[in-house]
């Protein structure tokens, strides 16, 4: 998964400077949480940053008193209520983003044996929690554009490897997959997409993939 992890890294890289879309910064923030060995890579990004930036030479802000106007009048984060963040099985960034927990989600039923439910949809983006029974395989496909999946409870693997708890696939036009749920328990995962995919694969397995067999 060496090329994975390299994305992964460069994606990191991008949520220190802040430069990743909202859905992409939730992703990557609460892989942070859930991986240690990812947030101290962060941290030493951070450290790498404020040095450039302390090393910098000033330059001189055009208009900064409407700029800060418009910060000190701008509207804060929305405050979730307080029962979300007492139980949440959930990493505050995504909590943030999503606005609920996993036992506030209304799932609706995908495919047999796979549910999900859809936080955002544009023509730019679509967001999504997963839920897949233990075993089931997901149609074979491919990527049209970058897909971002975070692993929040089991485990999928395919022929990169497996992805745990904290875990995050990058996929692209390059890649071609079939992902499938550990045995050991349901596998639920955090999805952005930024492009359509495309199922492949053999027209008999996908039709035993669909209906979940």
């Amino acid at each position: 998964m060496l090329q994975n992890l390299e994305r992964l890294d460069l994606l990191i890289a991008h949520y220190v400077s802040g430069t990743l879309p909202e859905p992409a910064r939730a992703l990557v923030g609460s892989h942070l949480e859930m991986q240690a060995s990812a947030a101290k890579l962060a941290r030493l990004l951070e450290g790498f940053a404020g040095e450039i930036l302390h090393t910098t030479p000033p330059v001189a802000l055009s208009a900064h008193k409407r700029r800060l106007a418009e910060i000190f009048a701008s509207a804060g984060p929305a405050e979730l209520p307080a029962r979300i963040v007492e139980k949440s099985r959930f990493p505050a960034s995504l909590r943030a983003y999503a606005g609920a927990d996993l036992t506030d989600i209304r799932w609706k039923t995908k495919l047999p044996g796979l549910r999900h439910h859809v936080i955002e949809k544009s023509k730019d983006v679509e967001t999504s929690l997963l839920w897949v029974r233990p075993g089931r395989a997901l149609p074979q496909h491919g990527h049209h554009g970058l897909e971002l999946t975070l692993v929040l409870e089991g485990e999928f693997h395919d022929h990169r490897g497996n992805f745990g708890e904290g875990d995050v696939s990058v996929a692209d036009e390059m890649l071609d997959h079939r992902p499938i749920a550990g045995k050991r328990g349901p596998c639920l995962c955090f999805s952005v997409l930024f492009a359509p995919i495309a199922l492949s694969g053999s027209t008999l397995r996908l039709f035993g993939d669909i209906i979940g067999l």
